[in-house]
């Protein structure tokens, strides 16, 4: 999908974030699935625990850092904006989970920014049918990435 713009933004000096080409083919997946959706542009924001932390206390009243956090754009009204919204994700969060998890680093990044990627466009896990029906969309959208079941124990 060559029309998704992805501003990627770095906070961290930091060699293993996934490029802009793995970010954009990672959303294209989740906008397959949507493809009248024309919500097109995000930013991508690579963070350290500190702003995560801060970040999610500030918006959520949790005063830890966390691998994702999506913030989707409200367009104001009578304005129409081809915005998605902005997924911040920690890395030292994302390495750490990979390494418990033991799966490769890439392959977590790839499902926080598909898991990211629907909340921004509305799917949510807070309710236990609308938890399963967004791991199954992970699932199945991780699975045309050659990327395993993210929730298989």
């Amino acid at each position: 999908m060559s029309d998704i713009v992805i501003d990627r933004q770095a906070a961290i000096n930091e060699p293993l974030l996934p490029s802009l080409e793995q970010l954009t083919h990672w959303v294209g997946c989740v906008f397959s699935r949507h493809p009248d959706d024309e919500r097109l542009e995000l930013t991508i924001r690579f963070v350290d625990e500190a702003e995560s932390q801060a970040l999610n206390r500030d918006y959520r009243g949790k005063d830890k850092s966390t691998n994702v956090l999506s913030f989707p754009f409200e367009n104001p009204p009578g304005v129409s904006l081809p915005l998605l919204g902005d997924l911040i994700i920690c890395h030292a969060v994302v390495a750490h989970e990979a390494s418990e998890q033991q799966k490769p680093i890439e392959h977590h990044y790839a499902h926080m920014v598909v898991h990211g990627t629907l909340h921004l466009m509305g799917y949510d896990h807070i309710e236990e049918q609308e938890a399963e029906e967004m791991e199954q969309l992970e699932r199945e959208l991780l699975a045309t990435l050659d990327i395993p079941d993210p929730y298989h124990e």
